[in-house]
């Protein structure tokens, strides 16, 4: 019996579409890739509960929206710095 992953990969190839290069990373790499990935959730939680404290602290809905807006934007920096990280270990 296949499993899942072999039946999505023949109907690939019955598109026309090459199977994907088991090979293309490392261990190393991988496990590079974690460690980014790991640091940026740390990243991100810490952020979260500084901002849920921030919010906790401020009745204010004008400073309440600006820390929103900050938080969010600090947030999107470090989803894309965690990205553009990970691209390049890949090499892309």
């Amino acid at each position: 019996m296949k499993s899942a992953y072999e039946l999505a990969l023949e109907r690939l190839e019955a598109q026309g579409i090459d199977r994907p290069d088991s090979d293309s990373m490392t261990d190393a790499e991988r496990a590079e890739i974690a460690d980014i990935r790991s640091r940026a959730e740390a990243k991100m939680a810490q952020l979260e509960i500084s901002y849920q404290q921030t919010l906790k602290q401020s009745v204010d809905p004008v400073a309440r929206r600006q820390e929103e807006q900050e938080y969010l934007a600090e947030r999107r920096r470090i989803e894309e710095q965690r990205d553009a990280q990970i691209a390049r270990v890949r090499g892309d």
